[in-house]
């Protein structure tokens, strides 16, 4: 199954997002792993723990990430350069936003979907997001 990584300055933002997906989509079982706030507390994010998360959501299906700000986007990109480069091939770090794409990634992945389709479930957020604003 694809796991999902949550990358967040704040760790009870990330908390609240993973909280919010579960609390919409009750009965799925997905791998979704937090690497938010620094270690000790604080905001920020650590290449380190993006790292462990990545290894810890893989089971050999991929990973999707998804990232709150541009430092952690990052953290992300520098994270996928230290893990093995067998891992970060089936690594995609996402532009889609962190609520509606993780929503998006959670109910894709949770049904058993592809990287590539969990991909564009995160993805196509934006977009929907935008279509319901234009009304």
């Amino acid at each position: 199954m694809t796991g999902l990584v949550l990358v967040s300055h704040s760790l009870e933002l990330a908390q609240a997002a993973l909280g919010l997906a579960t609390g919409l989509i009750p009965d799925l079982d997905v791998r979704v792993e937090l690497a938010a706030g620094l270690p000790g507390g604080g905001l920020g994010t650590d290449t380190t723990e993006v790292g462990a998360a990545i290894e810890r959501a893989d089971d050999g299906e991929g990973v999707l990430v998804l990232a709150d700000l541009g430092s952690g986007i990052m953290s992300a990109e520098t994270a996928l350069e230290l893990i093995d480069p067998s891992l970060a091939s089936r690594v995609h770090l996402s532009s889609a936003p962190v609520v509606e794409g993780l929503i998006g990634a959670y109910a894709a992945a949770g049904v058993g979907k592809a990287l590539d389709a969990v991909v564009i479930e995160a993805e196509a957020s934006v977009e929907a997001k935008r279509m319901q604003m234009a009304r």
